[in-house]
């Protein structure tokens, strides 16, 4: 006698289809992760969290430090390459040349 543990008794277990055993209906759309910690979501200075003061401290710092680095302007596109040496890019020429004529314009329009 043939043992029963390979054979279905409904029939080939070849002819079904993947599809038909599934019971699970969420494999396609999975729900979307959590977002854990987005950008800029908490203030970095903040007076109530639980770090020591030295990292406050230099969390701090480094906040000024950002705020000086975003500070900094270039008023003549030509300097940085002066300051060095060398002869300013062809881009540099072209925004001084494009500044001069837009504060030419600004001075017009307010002189009428």
């Amino acid at each position: 006698m043939s043992s029963g543990a390979m054979q279905s008794k409904v029939g080939n277990p070849q002819v079904y289809e993947d599809g038909d055993q599934r019971t699970s209906k969420g494999g396609a759309e999975a729900p979307a992760r959590f977002e854990a910690g987005q950008n800029n979501a908490h203030d970095q200075i903040d007076s109530k969290d639980e770090r020591t003061i030295a990292n406050r401290l230099a969390q701090a710092e480094k906040v000024a430090a950002d705020e000086r680095q975003r500070s900094k302007r270039v008023d003549d596109p030509l300097a940085p390459a002066q300051a060095h040496g060398n002869e300013p890019s062809k881009g540099a020429k072209i925004d001084a040349e494009l500044q001069a004529e837009e504060e030419e314009y600004l001075r017009n329009k307010k002189g009428s």
